[in-house]
């Protein structure tokens, strides 16, 4: 069997996230952060944990919430290991989720998430660093037009 080298490289999360947020169902979720934007906060506590080579991120939503995700530079796993949601994602659609899940979140992924019952969701990210704002620069996209923060995350009750 004869090996053919190339020179082709693959592109990088920053490039497949710049050009996934180019897409007109993108500017749809900007829309729907400027109307979450103009209601009440709602508290989505993040818990942080390490193992060697590991950073662990945990976020729990109550229900009733409307949220949209940060957007990840990389390919990881993750586990909803409880409640029920419905997730939109570029696409895929929407698709309900319910504990226990386990999924694998590709570059260039931004959700739209509405929660049905209290969520608890958990990704994984394999990294020798310990500082969260260090990680969040390797593994989530930053536009200039910023996404709905955790401190800033919106909620409908319906």
């Amino acid at each position: 069997m004869k090996t053919i080298a190339t020179t082709e490289r693959k592109p990088t999360g920053e490039e497949i996230c710049r050009v996934a947020m180019a897409s007109p169902a993108q500017a749809r979720v900007d829309r729907i952060e400027d109307c979450l934007r103009k209601l009440p906060p709602v508290d989505c506590p993040l818990t942080h944990r390490f193992t060697p080579g590991l950073y662990i991120r945990e976020i729990f939503m109550p229900k009733g919430t409307l949220l949209t995700s940060k957007i990840h530079k990389t390919e990881h796993p993750y586990v909803i290991s409880k409640g029920r949601v419905s997730v939109w994602i570029d696409g895929v659609g929407v698709v309900q989720l319910s504990a226990p899940h386990c999924g694998i979140t590709k570059p260039g992924t931004r959700r739209v998430i509405y929660v049905h019952e209290d969520c608890v969701w958990t990704t994984f990210h394999a990294t020798n660093e310990t500082d969260v704002a260090k990680i969040e620069k390797e593994i989530l996209y930053e536009r200039e037009r910023p996404a709905v923060s955790g401190g800033e995350t919106k909620e409908i009750k319906g």
